[in-house]
């Protein structure tokens, strides 16, 4: 077991890495549960009206972008498209980028965290989102945003097992 971070950003930091990487205390990481998907398994809607495993690759992706950008004082909100962006090219080959692109992102968004200053946490994040809430509440979100999807993504692919 490492040692502890010792601010409140880095602990944040970490808690994000964990859901997205490994060593989380709840079971598989996003990155455990991809483990194996091709594009056809990624493509693939074994549950009507729900998303595929792909389009909540770039759901995640896309929210993993808009805290980086929140945490760099962009008032942003993504559209309905950027939100769930739509999967056009079913090849292996832009699964792959596709995932090599949220891990991509992903680890700029550890890194934005673990910087983030702790003085800051507690300052509205900034845009007009509707609601009113502070960098330790958003990046909290993130990680049960990513939690939250990975369990998504572990039912798609046992639907297809």
């Amino acid at each position: 077991m490492s040692k502890l971070p010792q601010s409140q950003s880095a602990l944040l930091a970490d808690q994000i890495r964990r859901a997205f990487d490994g060593e989380a205390w709840h079971g598989d990481s996003i990155s455990e549960i991809l483990h194996g998907v091709d594009a056809t398994t990624a493509s693939a809607r074994p549950i009507a009206n729900a998303h595929s495993i792909w389009e909540l690759v770039l759901h995640i992706t896309t929210w993993d972008d808009v805290t980086i950008q929140r945490a760099g004082g962009k008032a942003l909100m993504p559209s309905d498209e950027q939100n769930f962006p739509p999967v056009k090219d079913t090849s292996q080959v832009a699964w792959e980028k596709a995932v090599e692109n949220m891990k991509s992102t992903h680890r700029k968004l550890v890194e934005t965290v673990a910087k983030f200053p702790d003085a800051r946490l507690h300052d509205q994040v900034p845009g007009k989102t509707g609601d009113h809430y502070d960098f330790y509440y958003l990046f909290s979100g993130i990680v049960q945003h990513e939690l939250y999807h990975a369990g998504q993504i572990a039912l798609l692919k046992k639907a297809q097992a």
